[in-house]
């Protein structure tokens, strides 16, 4: 990934923090057939490894499982937000013209290795730790004991577990850092206005940073 100086995040915290925000990621993988891009919920685990372990399941009738082999290299791309930019958002326009239009993103490119995970113990322990995971916030939490035993035990027959070992973590947050602060807080304000929280937060904090 092209990474301009001021648009990169080396920090390991920060950038765990946005795949624990943002655990839907993008697994890439070259294997056997190929390059091949697989689109699943993650689940961190950052006290383990040196840097951290990503958990997911794939459905037994996806190949990538049997595309690729224990130990080879992978990338999963998280996505932490994006959003277009206008350059009528940014004061200094006004004096002389030379904006053009661009877009704004956070991401984190996570390379691993990867070990497949064909057991039903794995497998269980992944489901159930994503479901309270994304049911916490629901009012009455679904939990897998909620289904039927059997019902459960059969799909879960269906799924294939996924362990990636985290070796090495690239972030990019493009957000303007390279542009006056109150172009950054001009963009920042028309992106909370169309509701683009994300971003729009994001390039205020960094206005702030700026002015200070």
């Amino acid at each position: 990934m092209y990474v301009p100086t001021h648009f990169e995040a080396s920090r390991t915290d920060a950038l765990l923090l946005l795949i624990a925000q943002n655990p839907f990621g993008s697994l890439v993988t070259h294997g056997k057939n190929g390059l091949d891009a697989n689109h699943i919920p993650f689940l961190l685990l950052p006290e383990e490894g040196p840097r951290g372990m990503l958990h997911a399941h794939v459905a037994r009738a996806n190949p990538v499982w049997q595309d690729v082999a224990d130990g080879d290299e992978v990338l999963v791309i998280f996505r932490a937000g994006d959003a277009y930019i206008s350059p009528t958002w940014y004061p200094s326009k006004q004096a002389h013209h030379k904006h053009v239009p661009t877009w704004n993103y956070r991401v984190v490119h996570a390379h691993g290795r990867i070990t497949i995970r064909d057991d039903e113990r794995f497998v269980r322990g992944v489901v159930a730790r994503l479901t309270r995971t994304h049911e916490a916030s629901q009012p009455v939490p679904w939990k897998m004991s909620d289904a039927p035993a059997d019902y459960v035990d059969d799909l879960l027959k269906m799924i294939v577990g996924i362990e990636i070992e985290i070796t090495r973590l690239e972030g990019k947050l493009k957000l303007g850092q390279n542009r006056e602060a109150r172009d950054v807080r001009g963009a920042g304000e028309a992106l909370k206005a169309a509701g683009e929280n994300v971003i729009g937060d994001a390039m205020l904090d960094v206005a702030q940073d700026k002015a200070e």
